[in-house]
């Protein structure tokens, strides 16, 4: 099977999980062959998932936990930037997520762990003011930087992204849940991302990418 096909395979399985993200659940489709594709046969040597057509960094302006703007192209100054979509209230997908991302950056060298700037993106600004986001990422590092907005503008920068975000979806409880792509995607320098990995991305597979990243954008 070609890359192509594979990663055409990929992103209709990304569509498929990616709204599951927090619901507590993800339900992986019937096709084997579509669920997760291993990329340890890259010639990158990356173990996420790699992407014929790179997405491109948009050059968008949110606002960081601070209430300063932070614009995704001029203010990311590191050489890797690792873009996740999601939310505080998120019960089981997003915490995951986070905490993996931060377990695998311990796993590098401190040189290598200041190559790389981690964003989170809030897909519920209604709820995720700057303070209720900055106490959440200080549970996983403190040096992740929190990002709000318009949902609107982030609806538009996680579509340039590949990353759907659905609106509120009550509960019994009365509150909601927000459905969202449970994906991290992985920029390099010339803010284009070649790799991405699901939410049950081993903490190994995260590490050993995040530090060829850094090696290749050196």
């Amino acid at each position: 099977m070609s890359r192509s096909r594979n990663a055409v395979l990929f992103l209709a399985a990304v569509a498929l999980l990616a709204l599951a993200g927090c619901s507590g659940k993800e339900e992986k489709p019937d096709n084997p062959g579509g669920a997760i594709i291993r990329s340890s046969q890259d010639p990158n040597g990356l173990r996420g998932a790699t992407l014929d057509a790179p997405y491109s960094m948009p050059a968008a302006t949110l606002t960081d936990t601070s209430g300063n703007p932070f614009n995704l192209v001029t203010s990311t100054k590191k050489p890797v930037t690792l873009v996740f979509f999601g939310y505080t209230n998120c019960p089981d997908v997003c915490p995951t997520v986070m905490a993996d991302v931060a377990s695998a950056l311990t796993k590098l060298d401190d040189q290598v762990q200041d190559q790389i700037q981690m964003l989170f993106i809030t897909t519920d600004p209604a709820r995720d003011t700057g303070p209720v986001i900055r106490k959440y990422l200080d549970r996983f590092d403190p040096a992740f930087v929190g990002l709000t907005g318009s949902l609107t503008s982030i609806k538009d920068i996680a579509k340039a992204v590949g990353v759907p975000v659905e609106g509120m979806q009550k509960l019994p409880s009365g509150g909601y849940e927000v459905g969202h792509g449970a994906q991290v995607i992985g920029f390099g320098k010339n803010d284009k991302a070649n790799v991405l990995w699901l939410s049950n991305a081993a903490i190994g597979d995260l590490a050993h990418d995040f530090g060829k990243l850094v090696e290749d954008n050196r």
